[in-house]
């Protein structure tokens, strides 16, 4: 396939292209400079621009991927929706939206059929994941990618961990040592995207979890340990970690979640092979 990338520049972005490439399939990526980005065809746009997005969809395009962060301004991340899919529509072609389990707000057990309660760091995202879900009425083969927490190659929440054990020389946990995090590692989660782009049907929403319910504490045992540091935990109160990292960020940090994904394994084939996000910390990419 011939695939149309938007964020392909990021974390999570410069994996997906990467495995995508990897297994054949034809890269173009949207940059706003329209400067090369590797050895990928390039294309200029902006999401603060729909006209450039819908001009990117070419016909030759097969499939769209958007690993973007959002605006935080639904109204535009709603128009550049409608811009990147206008082209889509009646085809048949593949639309993939990248949203996250921060919709599902706190919760015990979800899966993909759990109704939304986002924190407000992701307040609209839920709205946005629902204009995704209704192409497939008008002939997109449309798809929501959840991801948990994204670990792996170094980067991802778990090096602010990292970062923060060599600060304060111990593990250290936002708020609540009790609380739980979904996790998956950025290699299987591009591999996820490649299998949602070949064989997803359309409206359809996808959990991308390999552990459903990692403690921070043990996150953050393992984080102190590739700092080289050792001690006794320190619990950063959350009103100061609002302080630091952001009321937002801070708070979403606090939230304790338990998710599955077992439809993905079940449905696509998918087979999760990175280390665990405790190995990857504590004698992994992280060291």
């Amino acid at each position: 396939m011939r695939v149309l990338v938007i964020g392909a520049g990021g974390y999570l972005g410069s994996a997906v292209t990467e495995r995508l490439s990897s297994l054949g399939h034809d890269i173009v990526v949207l940059t706003r400079s329209g400067k090369a980005a590797g050895d990928y065809e390039t294309r200029t746009g902006d999401l603060t621009d729909p006209a450039s997005l819908t001009a990117a969809v070419t016909p030759d395009i097969d499939a769209v991927v958007n690993l973007a962060t959002p605006s935080g301004d639904q109204a535009v991340d709603t128009a550049a929706i409608t811009a990147l899919t206008d082209p889509l529509r009646g085809t048949g072609k593949s639309f993939v939206y990248t949203s996250g389990v921060w919709v599902l707000g706190a919760t015990a057990a979800a899966d993909e059929t759990s109704p939304a309660n986002p924190i407000p760091i992701v307040g609209y995202r839920p709205t946005i994941e629902q204009q995704v879900l209704e192409l497939a009425d008008e002939g997109v083969r449309s798809a929501v990618i959840r991801p948990g927490i994204v670990y792996g190659r170094g980067g991802g929440i778990p090096a602010l961990l990292v970062d923060l054990a060599r600060k304060h020389e111990s593990p250290v946990v936002i708020a609540d040592p009790s609380v739980v995090w979904p996790m998956v590692h950025v290699d299987d989660l591009a591999d996820l995207f490649a299998k949602v782009i070949d064989a997803s049907p359309a409206g359809s929403v996808w959990h991308a979890i390999t552990q459903p319910a990692v403690p921070v504490s043990d996150l953050a045992a393992a984080a102190s340990h590739a700092a080289g540091v050792s001690g006794p935990t320190t619990i950063i109160p959350l009103d100061q970690a609002r302080v630091d990292l952001g009321e937002l960020f801070a708070d979403a940090l606090a939230l304790s979640q338990s998710v599955t994904g077992r439809a993905a394994n079940e449905h696509l084939n998918w087979e999760p092979k990175a280390p665990t996000a405790i190995a990857d910390l504590s004698t992994g990419s992280y060291r």
